[in-house]
């Protein structure tokens, strides 16, 4: 079984297209994966960018998705080390990284940079190794 952690970016991505996941993978994220896809599907609908009922059937996927949420004190102390040894002003995106450090495979991100600037901590791998049975 392969394990990969998962940012909103690809949740949401993931929702958009309803995707189906394997059973060979396992997907993780930190508990506050929760807030911050809560907070983009807020913002794009308060933007125009989505209909309400479009946001809800997102969230509505992500809570039927098959998805494991960890954020215990280690999990924070490893996240703490990685923000302040990149230099990041907060430790949101650390505890996805840190996570994958602990847990995972492979960390999935579709932000060019922030897999960019981990690419020497973990694995990255794309969003379409999802869908493949490795």
């Amino acid at each position: 079984m392969t394990r990969y952690v998962i940012g909103p970016d690809v949740a949401i991505q993931l929702a958009h297209a309803e995707a189906v996941i394997p059973g060979v993978h396992q997907v993780l994220a930190p508990t506050l994966l929760r807030s911050q896809l809560l907070s983009l599907l807020y913002q794009a609908v308060r933007r125009g960018e989505m209909e309400k009922r479009d946001a809800e059937r997102r969230l509505s996927y992500m809570r039927g998705l098959r998805i494991r949420l960890l954020g215990d004190r280690v999990l924070q102390n490893v996240a703490w080390k990685i923000a302040s040894q990149l230099g990041w002003p907060d430790t949101f995106d650390a505890e996805y990284v840190a996570l994958t450090q602990l847990q995972a495979d492979a960390f999935i991100t579709l932000d060019r940079q922030l897999a960019h600037a981990v690419k020497d901590l973990v694995t990255i791998a794309p969003i379409e190794a999802l869908s493949g049975s490795n």
